[in-house]
């Protein structure tokens, strides 16, 4: 395999580009030299990679410019398949043959109808008209896609060789770079000509390519192909497994569940006698004194327009039920996020037995594990808190982790020959060094925990959530839009008090 530039220039590149490209390093020496020396774009030409395309960048151990040039070589072969192989019109024709045998079985219905005397048999000679306009008009469109067919295969060619030219100029500056990072560092970085890299990449192409080219390119591929053979066949059994095993713990552990659902109750029902029982304009002034006191007039200025939104619009009381469902989630994701952030913070083995939990947590749409709580808890605003909590807790557990991990080793050791014992150095050292970092842990569990207002009134949550369920259900556009702005206001408002409070304290340090 041997590659030649169109054009040639002076080389000023030590001999160590010979140990990195293994053959041709007079070639590389100029072309690495002309990009260097370039004090605008280098024009430089690789014609080896632009003929051999991935597989020169997969020789070269390239593998991130093979796997982005496969692909849209890829999608190239697949455009000039379509062009001089594939069947355009064929599923439009299907279509057709379709409407022309539905069409022609009314007309004679309507048809025999009339000779009998029957009043509908015009309504059935009409929709038979109708249909055969509309196959008319499908014949027409699959006349029009196989005319086109010249023009997708010349688009693939276009394509193809844009793609090659593109590939011809960009080799020599990818490998350039390639080269200074190997400087830096050779024992992490590919180096040299390796035919092995040649034959991983033709098989990786080998695996892809025929494929999906005969995928995209023929009317009806082999069933194999569109579905895994083997179907369904282990879904049922493992379904109906999985309910077992649901059934028989939500009965043996009913008693389990009920206290947690009775602990949770009995935050949610203070919390709510706070927020919803109490007359307003005590919660109010409340509010507005504590956002004065804690974060400062500029945040109590705010808050007072955004409880003024929720007075002026009646959502105060769906407002409260919904800070106090919120409240219930953040205390008990703070109470057990934080300390859980702490331990994982300091233990690297604790997190990495965690982290496929939290991941889980993050990840499974909310709606999955809304299954398991209504098996387990049942319906109503407790289990509405515990799905909330264990879709707002993770942000806080990982920040806080992270904050305690981001103290410097020296801040501690220092702290530790003053004398400083471990629950001093926690407390006085490394939590107020991770505040930054659990604050903003606190505010994404927050935001997270609001998130989930809407989808925990499918579980009988209520609050706010209820209404946007309700615009969604009807079409209320104004009530979900007014509604969605309300829980927006109570999670800024929230926000802007935890976080100006702390911004106040800090400053005041």
């Amino acid at each position: 395999m041997k590659e030649t530039g169109l054009s040639a220039g002076p080389s000023n590149l030590s001999s160590s580009i010979g140990d990195f490209v293994g053959q041709n390093d007079e070639y590389y020496n100029q072309e690495f030299g002309k990009i260097q020396s370039a004090t605008k774009f280098p024009w430089t030409w690789n014609t080896m990679a632009a003929l051999a395309g991935p597989f020169w960048a997969s020789a070269r151990g390239l593998w991130g410019q093979f796997w982005i040039f496969l692909i849209l070589e890829l999608l190239a072969l697949v455009q000039i398949g379509r062009g001089l192989w594939g069947d355009l019109g064929a599923a439009k024709l299907a279509r057709a043959d379709r409407l022309n045998l539905k069409w022609q079985e009314l007309y004679e219905k309507g048809q025999a109808a009339l000779q009998a005397g029957d009043e509908g048999a015009q309504g059935l000679i009409e929709t038979a008209g109708n249909l055969k306009n509309a196959a008319a008009r499908v014949t027409e469109e699959a006349a029009a896609l196989s005319a086109e067919a010249t023009g997708i295969l010349i688009t693939g060619l276009v394509l193809i060789i844009v793609l090659k030219v593109i590939q011809g100029f960009n080799a020599n500056l990818s490998y350039e770079k390639q080269y200074l990072t190997w400087r830096a560092q050779p024992q992490s970085t590919p180096s040299g000509f390796h035919w092995g890299w040649v034959i991983y990449g033709i098989g990786l192409w080998l695996a892809i390519a025929p494929l999906t080219i005969y995928r995209f390119t023929f009317t009806k591929p082999a069933e194999w192909i569109m579905a895994v053979p083997i179907g369904k066949q282990f879904f049922t059994p493992t379904s109906k497994w999985m309910d077992g095993g649901f059934n028989w713990l939500s009965k043996h552990g009913a008693g389990a569940f009920d206290k947690v659902v009775d602990a949770i109750r009995t935050i949610l029902d203070g919390l709510e006698t706070i927020f919803v029982d109490t007359p307003w304009p005590v919660v109010m002034t409340i509010i507005l004194v504590m956002a004065w006191r804690l974060a400062g007039p500029r945040i109590a200025v705010f808050t007072a327009a955004c409880l003024a939104y929720l007075a002026l619009f009646g959502l105060w009381e769906t407002s409260m039920q919904t800070v106090a469902l919120l409240g219930a989630a953040a205390f008990l994701c703070l109470l057990f996020g934080i300390p859980l952030g702490i331990w994982f913070g300091k233990s690297q083995r604790a997190y990495n037995s965690a982290l496929p939990i939290l991941d889980f947590m993050q990840t499974m749409p909310a709606f999955v594990y809304l299954i398991p709580i209504i098996a387990f808890f049942g319906t109503g605003k407790p289990p509405g808190v515990l799905s909330t909590i264990i879709f707002g807790m993770p942000p806080v557990i990982r920040l806080t982790a992270l904050g305690m991990k981001s103290v410097s080793e020296h801040t501690k050791e220092a702290a530790v020959a003053f004398g400083c014992t471990k629950w001093t150095l926690l407390k006085d050292v490394e939590i107020p060094l991770a505040m930054p970092s659990i604050m903003t842990g606190i505010n994404q569990t927050i935001l997270m925990c609001l998130s989930m207002v809407v989808i925990a009134s499918l579980i009988g949550a209520g609050g706010l959530g209820k209404n946007v369920l309700e615009a969604l259900q009807y079409a209320a556009k104004g009530q979900g839009m007014l509604a969605g702005l309300a829980i927006l206001f109570c999670a800024m408002v929230i926000d802007r008090i935890i976080q100006g409070h702390y911004a106040r304290k800090t400053a005041r340090q």
